[in-house]
């Protein structure tokens, strides 16, 4: 599988994909128009902070399976895009996070200090220390526009500069300002109205895009300084320039820009202009949000096995998935096995259309984050009979357009098993339900087939047949596949009642012809007979 890189990443990370069998291009700097000329030739793309994964590129890209973002934020992926198209998206939100909050705590200090000014004044034999008498960070009060994993950090670090902290976040507990210490701002004008510094932590979305602007810098007190290492776009760029031409704001460092220049081109070859960088109260830097050793290598090599192990088809925490960490995963894997062969079995036995699927968890799965399990559900009720790629990602939204409904369930309430996944497929004449449950952690078992209890353990080839409760049935199913060498493996008969109606799972070590199913519908006495693929 094909993989290109449009972004530096750490070398370790390319290599770590090489070596895993990937055929991996680096494309510095590509062109948009470039890259939608050549996208339909590989599996994944990986991406920094400037490459626009946009519908457009994703309908080029036929065969993409997989979008890496080598960072935290993912703007410049058009994720609901990915969704609908089942491409994963992947980002790194947790390598770089301290090498952001550091960044940001520097500029800080730069631009209360004047100490890029007063570097380039004395390279230039200026050494007139009068002209950058500058501001101590002790006792003023900092306003954090965020307070999610980077603006905690930045709070943490400011507070020991002996700063009073206060933040801004509407989506954040109570709880987290008083376990980092902050004071919390009900509204923005709050944090604007008390701040000698303002530093920016949020996402770049339609709601924080110019968060601060014209109106918002003439809140705020005059000689404020602002700091953003977050997104270009949060600060509206025209209001700050006039801003700090004015003196409303005395300084600010900024480490984005909106649109951003191309971080590939050499100076003579750059056509980038902005005023902003005309101004000598404004401190910039080339997005160094993830520029050290440390990042670059956690940000390269966390990308390249999100996108290696979603290639090879593994579980990866995606952004366009519910929210889950590793070792989450891992313990629900077995759990979310059992539940694709669950959804795999109806349109495999059945053919008339499901209108709602209610999927229950009981005993231990009441206490557990069970969403995931239900994609798997979906992924595996899906495949039998979608032409497009299913996975984790667009089950939902699948399941959605075809205008079947879901309902998912949870009772503590067990008797038999400690845990029980039941998936009932509801049409408009009857419902039927079939459960399964995880034995020492990772034994699957099926113990119940539309209503027939079992204890069967799934296996590649298996064959479902309900036949008429009778004596001989037995016997002619092995006669016929001995007849045709295929062997059995392993059998579990069931019925409710004696005489009437029983079903059968068989598990066979090969596949089973359409030609030998045939001759098993045609016995005396069995009434359906059905190839299941798990």
């Amino acid at each position: 599988m094909r993989i290109i890189v449009t972004e530096r990443i750490a070398e370790d990370g390319i290599n770590y994909l090489k070596e895993n069998g990937f055929d991996v291009d680096i494309k510095l700097g590509i062109s948009h128009d470039e890259l939608l000329g050549i996208i339909e030739d590989y599996d994944a793309i990986i991406v920094r902070s400037v490459t626009r994964v946009n519908e457009e590129l994703i309908q080029k890209g036929k065969n993409l399976k997989v979008a890496g973002r080598a960072g935290n934020g993912i703007d410049n992926i058009d994720v609901d895009a990915c969704t609908k198209r089942g491409i994963i998206v992947v980002n790194t939100p947790e390598s770089n996070i301290m090498a952001a909050a550091e960044l940001a705590v520097g500029h800080a200090f730069g631009i209360f200090r004047n100490i890029p000014q007063a570097n380039a004044a004395g390279r230039n034999k200026d050494f007139r220390r009068n002209r950058f008498l500058g501001n101590e960070l002790d006792e003023k009060t900092a306003g954090v526009i965020g307070l999610g994993r980077i603006g905690s950090i930045v709070a943490t670090k400011l507070k020991g500069c002996n700063m009073k902290v206060v933040a801004y976040d509407p989506y954040i507990t109570d709880d987290r300002f008083k376990k980092y210490g902050v004071e919390k701002c009900e509204t923005l004008e709050e944090l604007l109205a008390q701040s000698d510094l303002i530093t920016i932590h949020t996402p770049k979305t339609p709601e924080t895009y110019g968060i601060l602007g014209e109106k918002e810098l003439k809140m705020c007190k005059k000689g404020v300084r602002i700091v953003n290492a977050a997104r270009g776009g949060l600060v509206n760029e025209k209001a700050l320039y006039e801003a700090l031409r004015e003196g409303q704001v005395a300084a600010a460092a900024l480490d984005v820009l909106d649109p951003e220049p191309n971080y590939d081109k050499k100076p003579e070859e750059q056509t980038y202009e902005n005023p902003l960088l005309t101004l000598d109260n404004v401190v910039v830097t080339p997005h160094l949000g993830a520029s050290t050793a440390e990042a670059n290598y956690n940000v390269g090599t966390a990308i390249a096995k999100l996108v290696g192990d979603a290639l090879n088809g593994e579980m990866v925490a995606a952004v366009n998935m519910p929210p889950m960490k590793n070792k989450d995963l891992n313990g629900l894997k077995p759990y979310m096995d059992l539940a694709e062969m669950l959804g795999k079995i109806y349109y495999q036995t059945e053919k008339e259309t499901v209108q709602k699927i209610e999927i229950t968890y009981s005993g231990d799965l009441a206490d557990v984050e069970t969403k995931v399990i239900s994609l798997s559900a979906l992924k595996g009720f899906l495949e039998p009979i979608r032409k497009e790629k299913i996975n984790y990602v667009n089950a939902e939204l699948m399941l959605k357009n075809m205008g079947i409904e879901l309902v998912e369930s949870k009772t503590s309430l067990l008797e038999k098993y400690t845990n029980l996944i039941t998936v009932k497929f509801i049409t408009k004449n009857k419902s039927q339900s079939v459960s399964g449950t995880v034995f020492a952690k990772e034994e699957l078992r099926i113990v119940d087939f539309f209503g027939y209890k079992l204890d069967f353990e799934p296996t590649p080839y298996v064959i479902a047949i309900q036949n008429i409760d009778k004596p001989g049935i037995i016997g002619q199913i092995g006669t016929t596949l001995g007849a045709s060498n295929i062997n059995i493996a392993a059998m579990q008969w069931s019925r409710n009642r004696k005489g009437e109606k029983a079903v059968a799972f068989v598990s066979v070590d090969g596949e089973v012809s359409d030609k030998v199913l045939e001759q098993l519908k045609k016995m005396d006495g069995v009434l359906k007979a059905s190839r299941l693929g798990f």
